[in-house]
């Protein structure tokens, strides 16, 4: 019987600029380690086959990060496009002939093994899953000179983060349809599924502690959580 193939994407984009760093915020330094070094241990610890790293710096990842670490399960380093979904669908590429991929954001550093394998059990199931954790605070939806116009009901707000898992097939063909048409203001992947109304998206519980590095605080608050992992 043939064995199933699992592959991860995981983006090493951004540019850093709201983190106010000279460089480049997937190699930011988050404990002595690049940023992107925690999310790629993640899932070189997984069950996942094959990890594609999507990065414009192939040089510096190939020699400092995937060797240096021996993430031997990336198999290729691709470049990114101009839009997230263009470097998504470049790492899609080059995972040709898995049936699951998870895409990851580089930018989640404290991505769990047990968000992974529930993702990789979930989408066995379900053709289109994403992680989240339910919003904790009170939601408003704000219009012209920042006046609150409503307030949607708290108890069907999740923020949603990455993994997000999905049968390689459909969302292939969800992609090919959003690069067509090229609509704007898509932010992840579980809106290329929703553009083209393909299939219904699973949520799955994600962590509190899988946060997206995206301003200084953000850094504080993953080095804590790292030193507090190390102690346990």
């Amino acid at each position: 019987m043939k064995k199933e193939i699992i592959a991860a994407v995981v983006l090493a984009g951004g540019s850093g600029t709201r983190l106010g760093t000279s460089c480049k915020k997937q190699y930011v330094s988050l404990n002595g380690k690049p940023m992107i070094y925690y999310a790629l241990k993640a899932f070189q610890e997984s069950s996942v086959d094959r990890m594609i790293l999507v990065s414009n710096e192939p040089e510096y990842c190939r020699t400092e990060i995937i060797d240096k670490y021996r993430f031997h399960k990336t198999t290729d380093i691709v470049p990114g496009g101009a839009e997230r979904y263009d470097s998504v669908y470049a790492g899609l590429l080059a995972a040709k002939g898995c049936e699951y991929v998870l895409v990851h954001d580089g930018a989640r550093p404290l991505v769990s093994a047990e968000t992974i394998e529930a993702s990789i059990e979930a989408v066995r199931r379900h053709p289109a899953c994403v992680t989240g954790v339910p919003a904790k605070d009170t939601i408003k939806i704000v219009g012209e000179e920042n006046f609150a116009e409503s307030t949607p009901d708290r108890t069907k707000l999740w923020q949603i983060q990455t993994p997000q898992a999905f049968s390689y097939p459909l969302l292939m063909k969800a992609y090919h349809t959003v690069l067509n048409e090229q609509p704007k203001g898509i932010t992840d992947d579980a809106m290329i599924i929703e553009y083209g109304r393909y299939a219904k998206i699973k949520i799955i519980p994600g962590s509190y502690k899988n946060i997206k590095i995206t301003t200084p605080e953000d850094l504080i608050i993953a080095e804590a959580f790292l030193r507090e992992a190390g102690r346990k």
